[in-house]
C-alpha cells in the first residue's frame, strides 16, 4: 500500500504535505515522513505513528521550503525497520535525491544484487532504495530527470508510483502498467501537488486536473507541469483491488469514482444472490457503499448492525495477526436491539485472511442474531499479490486451499457468497484487460517466477 504526495508552490510545503498525508492515511499508518528543501538543503523529518504523531504543529513551521515530498506507510518488501521509512535520500556530486514510492519491484533482490556488484552499499531492506538508487546512478552521469526515469521504466519490473525531488525539482513516474493509482493537481495560488489519490487533493482544496498516465513522466517546472510519454503498455492493468478496499471512497482512480463501483458491486450481488432476510448491513467502512447498493437492489432494508469506534485504524494493514484481531475487538461493536432474533445480511468488501470475518460473525451472533447471511463484495481472494498488497502467500489465504462452504464453516456463516468476477468487472467499468486481477485469478500481467503470466507488450517511446 502507503500513500505520497509531492507539492511545488509559492506557500510553504510542510502543512500542505501534511494535510496531504492525513487524508492518505489510510493507505499506510505505520510511519511516516516529509522532505522539503528549504533553497539550499533538505530538510528531513520522519519516525513511526500517524502523521498527527510524527508531526507536531512546532515541528511544520521548522520547515521553511515551499517544494516538499512526503509518505504514509504500510511495510511490504522490506519489512518494519526503522532505516525502511520513507523519504530517502541520496547525495552525489553536488546533487540532492529525495525519493518515495508507492508500490512493490519483483525484481528487488536482481537489482540489488547488480549495484551491489557495481560497489552500491544498501543502508536499507526497502525495494524504494533500489529505485533511488538506479535513479541516482543515471543522473550521476549527467542525465536530466526524464533520461534517468526512461531508464529506470524500462529496469524496473512491479508496480510502482513514484515522487523525486531533486535539488527542489518535483518530478514523478508511474509503473508502465499503471498498476498502483496517482494524479496530479493544481492548487488556489498556482502550485501543483501529485498524489496517490484525488481525495488527498480535496484535503487541500486543489484541484484535479488529471491521472498521471502508465509509463508517463511528469516534471512540474515553473511554467506549469511538463510531460512525456515515456514507455506504453499494450493496456493497463490497473490494481483491482484499489476499487475494492484500499482507495477512499471518495477518491476517483483513472477516471472512475471509486464509491460507486462498490455502490454498483452491491447491486451485482444482490442481483445475482440475495437472501431472505430483515435487514442489510455493512462492515464499515469499507463495505458501506456496496451494502447501501445491495439493499437498493433487493428491496430489503438498510439497518447499521456494526458501529465503528473512528478512533481505531484498518485491521488489515495492522502488522500481526495477534494486532489485527485485537483491532476488530476495539474496532466493532453490534446494536443489540438491530440484530436480535433477526436474519441478517452483512455486506463486507473481502475476505482475505479470515481473522476479521470469523470475529465479526462471532460479535453478531453473540448480540442474538438469528442468521448471519455474509455477502462479499469481491470474488474469493485466492493467490497472493506481489504488486503491493499484503497477500503473501497462499497460507495465509484462506480462500486459497478452501471451498466457499468450507470458508462458510470456518466462520460460521448461515450463508456466504462472493459476488462474482465478470460482476466485479461490470461495476469496474474498466475492460478486464485493464485490470490487475492476479489475486482473484493466480494469472499476472508480468512476469513473476512460478506463477501463470499474461506478459502485456510495451512499447518505448523514446530512446
Amino acid at each position: 500500500m502507503c500513500g505520497i504526495a509531492g507539492t511545488a508552490d509559492t506557500t510553504p510545503a510542510a502543512p500542505v504535505l501534511y494535510h496531504l498525508l492525513h487524508a492518505l492515511q489510510h493507505r499506510g499508518q505505520e510511519s511516516a515522513g516529509i522532505f522539503v528543501w528549504d533553497g539550499t538543503s533538505v530538510q528531513k523529518q520522519k519516525g513511526y505513528g500517524l502523521v498527527s504523531e510524527v508531526f507536531s504543529d512546532a515541528d511544520l513551521k521548522r520547515f521553511t521550503g515551499t517544494v516538499g515530498i512526503g509518505h504514509v506507510r504500510y511495510p511490504t518488501t522490506g519489512g518494519s525497520k526503522p532505516e525502511n521509512i520513507q523519504p530517502f535520500h541520496f547525495l552525489f556530486r553536488g546533487h540532492s535525491l529525495s525519493v518515495v514510492h508507492n508500490g512493490n519491484l519483483v525484481n528487488t533482490e536482481a537489482l540489488r544484487d547488480e549495484y551491489a556488484g557495481r560497489g552500491v552499499t544498501f543502508s536499507s531492506t526497502s525495494d524504494t532504495e533500489v529505485i533511488g538508487t538506479v535513479l541516482a546512478g543515471e543522473l550521476v552521469k549527467g542525465k536530466s530527470p526524464e533520461d534517468a526515469v526512461l531508464f529506470a521504466l524500462q529496469k524496473l519490473s512491479g508496480s510502482y508510483a513514484v515522487i523525486c525531488m531533486l535539488d527542489g525539482q518535483l518530478f514523478g513516474f508511474r509503473d508502465p502498467l499503471g498498476i498502483k493509482p496517482f494524479c496530479m493537481g493544481k492548487t488556489k495560488t498556482g502550485g501543483y501537488i501529485l498524489a496517490s489519490e484525488s481525495a488527498a487533493l480535496d484535503a487541500v482544496g486543489a484541484e484535479l486536473l488529471r491521472d498521471v498516465r502508465p509509463g508517463e513522466f511528469v516534471l512540474v517546472g515553473t511554467d506549469g507541469i511538463v510531460s512525456s510519454q515515456l514507455v506504453k503498455a499494450e493496456s493497463p492493468a490497473h490494481c483491482i483491488f484499489e476499487y475494492i478496499y484500499f482507495a477512499r471512497p471518495d477518491s476517483i482512480l483513472d477516471g472512475v469514482p471509486v464509491y460507486d463501483v462498490r455502490r454498483k458491486t452491491g447491486e451485482i450481488l444482490a442481483r445475482e444472490s440475495s437472501a431472505a432476510a430483515e435487514m442489510v448491513s455493512p462492515v464499515p467502512d469499507s463495505g458501506t457503499a456496496s451494502a447501501v447498493g445491495f439493499a437498493k437492489q433487493s428491496g430489503i432494508p438498510f439497518r447499521e448492525a456494526l458501529i465503528k469506534n473512528r478512533y481505531t485504524g484498518r485491521t488489515f494493514i495492522l502488522p500481526s495477526q495477534e494486532k489485527r484481531e485485537l483491532g476488530v475487538r476495539m474496532k466493532l461493536n453490534p446494536v443489540r436491539s438491530h440484530v436480535q432474533n433477526r436474519s441478517v445480511i452483512l455486506v463486507d468488501d473481502s475476505i482475505v485472511r479470515g481473522t476479521t470475518a470469523k470475529r465479526i460473525l462471532s460479535l453478531v451472533r453473540d448480540f442474538g442474531a438469528a442468521e448471519i447471511h455474509l455477502r462479499i463484495a469481491s470474488p474469493p481472494v485466492i493467490a497472493p499479490c506481489y504488486l503491493g498488497t499484503d497477500f503473501p502467500t497462499r497460507e495465509e489465504l484462506i480462500s486459497s486451499a478452501k471451498t466457499v462452504d468450507e470458508v462458510r464453516n470456518t466462520i460460521g456463516a448461515s450463508t456466504l457468497v462472493h459476488v462474482s468476477l465478470s460482476g466485479l468487472i461490470e461495476a469496474s467499468g474498466l475492460p478486464k484487460e485493464s485490470l490487475c486481477l492476479g489475486c482473484l485469478t493466480g494469472v499476472y500481467p508480468l512476469e513473476i517466477a512460478g506463477e501463470i503470466c499474461e506478459k502485456k507488450k510495451m512499447c518505448v517511446y523514446r530512446r
